[in-house]
């Protein structure tokens, strides 16, 4: 049968944890406890979550030349992501994010990009098949913006939806809004594009206007525990989320974002589509860690029926 199919361009980290009682001052060295690897990236995450949730995906990223992006490439594979356009980029080290987690359960993270920087215009040109094939594009911030834009753009020109998870937070040109079909802010982020402070539901209202004043059709505004703001051509409504007992919540909005694309691929409505992802959502926060913590389709499926 054939299957929409989905096009992830991001970023792959492996993330280095380590638990400590409390984060060290400059100079001190403290005994930690629980060090674990745990492959990330907002890219990789949102990826997985789709290929988990049953989408057919594609994902354009890279890896260093190194063993742990071998690693990485093997386990996308098992989460059933075609990995053909995940490449090793030659003389770089896959991205890493170094976490200290501390007693009160808050983070400190230092990020160096590695081989996500290598995702640059020319490799989304050797790419780029993939984008004019596909029914739709998910992306995020932590590729170059302009290879963002320049993917955008491609996607664009070739009927392909646009849908942008505009983490981490930052500013953005109105060139690249304009060609976004769906974006995904949370509260911060909506804030950061908007000027907007999301307090409540009228303030997220007003975000998703201006929003939809600079071309986006679909504004889908996270707003953790209490769900998420749905507005489609300025007519707006929460769409409340599941209560759970979380963990963390390390990668609660990726999963989202990629079971979102599952289910809008397979033709669902909207709204059916939201409680798709908020149900994948509400099962990862209910464990630890990022990838570990994404879903399978048959566990989405079963909560669901609950």
């Amino acid at each position: 049968m054939g299957m929409n199919k989905l096009v992830v361009l991001g970023s792959i980290n492996a993330d280095h944890i380590l638990n400590l009682e409390q984060f060290p001052r400059p100079g001190e060295t403290l005994v930690g406890k629980h060090y674990r690897v745990a492959f990330g990236g907002k890219g990789a995450n949102q990826a997985v979550a789709a290929g988990r949730s049953g989408a057919n995906i594609d994902f354009i990223a890279c890896v260093g030349e190194d063993d742990i992006g071998e690693r990485i490439r093997v386990q996308l594979q098992s989460d059933n992501v075609n990995i053909n356009a995940v490449q090793q980029a030659a003389g770089t080290t896959t991205g890493v994010a170094l976490i200290f987690v501390n007693g009160d359960g808050e983070n400190m993270i230092g990020i160096d990009p590695g081989a996500n920087a290598a995702v640059t215009p020319d490799y989304l040109v050797r790419c780029q098949q993939s984008v004019i094939d596909a029914t739709a594009l998910l992306m995020q911030l932590e590729s170059p913006l302009e290879t963002v834009i320049a993917a955008a753009k491609l996607a664009r020109d070739h009927q392909t939806q646009v849908i942008l998870n505009p983490a981490p937070a930052r500013q953005l040109p109105d060139e690249l809004l304009a060609l976004v079909d769906i974006i995904t802010p949370n509260e911060t982020e909506a804030e950061r594009l908007t000027g907007v402070n999301i307090s409540d539901d009228a303030a997220a209202a007003q975000a998703a206007q201006i929003l939809h004043q600079k071309g986006i059709t679909t504004v889908i505004i996270t707003l953790g525990s209490r769900g998420v703001w749905l507005s489609e051509r300025g007519h707006g409504k929460r769409v409340p989320g599941f209560k759970v007992k979380a963990v963390d919540t390390i990668a609660a909005g990726d999963t989202f974002n990629g079971a979102l694309m599952t289910a809008l691929l397979e033709g669902k409505d909207m709204d059916n589509a939201v409680q798709f992802a908020h149900a994948a959502a509400a099962i990862a926060v209910t464990r630890p860690g990022a990838q570990p913590s994404i879903p399978w389709r048959d566990e989405i499926d079963a909560f669901l029926q609950g």
